[in-house]
């Protein structure tokens, strides 16, 4: 490695170590269930804002996202857009009222056993299969976040292009590191320890996101055009590449694509770790704090990421395909920050926000399932009486599992990032979205009829995504129909459908359901 390229690596690891650091600090401040998977219900406004769109926001952010627009041009947006409207629906609708109803509803500490109090399920079915549909979909996040840190290492400290033998072995390297800090700090921290690393992630990804496309776009349009540069990089009609409803190619944006985009939205219902922010604020005026902040961070976030996209095609020297692009932003902090000792300095610190977009998400995700297998699983199936030193173990071991399978799923250096998050968000957003919204604000809502459309939705992206129906093709691969919209579609359906044939439910329920908006905790 050359002198920059070392510049750049001590500030990464001076960086992953002062994670670890605060794992570290609250290993010894958890002292029940309660404090290591909600830290207690203490969050305030700040914290809680920045944790979850830190959360939310994962690599893809600054990896897949740019890349696709870099690829495609501004048709491409239309996720941003889906993604920014979902987040305001959600901070606005669900926050409040989810927190306010998990307290009420035996103070419940997962959205399993939110699912469970809700309807009264003395036998655990729902907490059972909610939770294994958490351990499943996660598994996959978590592999497109350690993609993610291993393609961040090989971009950095490979002399090679993608494909060729170092590139793979240093994308190896990368996956070890990666997956090790983030499984050390979130194993031994808790939920306050992640919260924390996501506040500072969270401020790292902003100042770098904003930064960046800034500098890049006063470099290049310094003595050229923005037009004038693109169609010098190959782009034959950059007005078209601009253009919402059209094509990098020149192609209409088709109404499917459209649509599919938007639907990203909707993933955002059926969120775990997102939700379970909601479930951990304060109080309901933290929460209205909160979401001001997060609706503007996210504005921010989402428009710079695309911008990140559209400038680099223009200012990148050397150009990126199919396997390259959700590098773009990474060669483009190379080439702005390349040279003295203090560029070098500033980029390394820049490349650490997309390190910390990676590791804010992947906390969390591992967060989540551990407690889903502990508190759900373990102590709603196995041992019910389990003590809370037992339900912090298998946490735990969950956490590690989990990091091992996903390790093993992100091995392959082609992954697209982009593509294992479609199918994770796609597979919560349809299995838990419809069940939130109608356990939140429609009382005649049944057990029956939300595990019924837990399933529906679950099944339908898999069977969308993965099971070739259509002439050795899957149903997705045949019509470029996201399978959120028809997975998210079909459980709503089925939810209403079958609590409308089911037995009303108990007068206790109603009442439990009623006396939400007159609480006040």
């Amino acid at each position: 490695m050359d002198g920059t390229t070392w510049g750049i690596f001590a500030i990464i690891i001076i960086y992953l170590l002062g994670m670890v650091a605060v794992g570290l600090y609250y290993m010894k401040k958890n002292s029940s269930t309660g404090d290591y998977y909600l830290g207690g219900r203490k969050l305030g406004p700040i914290v809680t804002a920045m944790s979850a769109e830190a959360s939310d926001m994962s690599s893809w952010l600054l990896m897949g996202l740019p890349g696709a627009v870099y690829l495609a041009g501004t048709g491409e947006a239309w996720i941003a857009v889906g993604l920014l409207i979902g987040t305001i629906l959600n901070w606005y609708i669900v926050s409040a009222r989810l927190r306010k109803y998990t307290i009420v509803a035996g103070n419940s500490l997962t959205i399993p056993s939110f699912f469970k109090n809700r309807y009264r399920d003395h036998k655990n079915i729902i907490k059972i299969v909610s939770a294994s549909i958490i351990a499943v979909f996660f598994t996959v996040y978590t592999a497109s976040a350690f993609s993610s840190g291993a393609k961040l290492f090989a971009t950095l400290f490979s002399n090679s292009a993608s494909g060729d033998e170092n590139y793979n072995q240093v994308y190896v390297i990368g996956l070890i590191v990666a997956a090790v800090v983030i499984l050390v700090y979130t194993f031994m921290g808790g939920f306050k320890a992640v919260c924390t690393t996501d506040l500072i992630q969270g401020l790292m990804m902003i100042v770098a996101i904003l930064s960046v496309p800034v500098l890049a776009y006063a470099i290049l349009t310094f003595d050229t055009s923005f037009s004038s540069a693109l169609a010098a990089k190959g782009v034959e009609q950059p007005a078209q590449f601009l253009n919402f409803f059209v094509n990098g190619d020149g192609t209409p944006v088709s109404a499917v694509s459209i649509i599919s985009n938007l639907a990203w939205g909707l993933g955002y219902f059926g969120m775990p770790h997102i939700l379970v922010r909601f479930m951990a604020v304060k109080s309901n005026e933290e929460i209205k704090k909160s979401r001001k902040i997060a609706v503007v961070w996210v504005i921010i976030s989402l428009t710079a990421s695309c911008l990140i996209g559209l400038i680099a095609r223009g200012y990148l020297t050397a150009q990126l395909d199919d396997a390259t692009s959700e590098s773009v932003f990474i060669r483009t902090i190379q080439q702005i920050f390349s040279g003295n000792g203090v560029l070098i300095f500033i980029g390394g610190i820049f490349l650490c926000g997309i390190l910390a977009a990676i590791m804010s998400t992947a906390d969390s995700q591992l967060l989540v399932t551990a407690s889903a297998v502990s508190e759900d699983l373990y102590k709603g199936a196995v041992k019910k009486n389990a003590s809370e030193k037992s339900s912090l173990l298998v946490g735990k071991i969950a956490v590690a599992v989990v990091a091992v399978i996903a390790f093993f799923i992100a091995l392959n250096p082609k992954s697209s990032i982009m593509g294992l998050v479609s199918d994770a968000w796609a597979g919560f957003g349809s299995a838990f979205g419809p069940v939130v919204l109608l356990a939140l604000f429609w009382k005649r809502s049944t057990l029956s009829g939300a595990i019924s459309g837990m399933a529906t939705g679950a099944l339908t992206v898999i069977i969308w995504d993965y099971i070739p129906l259509v002439n050795g093709q899957t149903l997705y691969a045949a019509t470029n129909l996201y399978s959120l919209v028809v997975g998210f579609g079909l459980a709503l359906i089925v939810n209403v459908i079958v609590s409308l044939l089911s037995k009303k439910p108990s007068k206790e329920i109603m009442d439990e359901f009623d006396s939400i908006k007159n609480i006040e905790v």
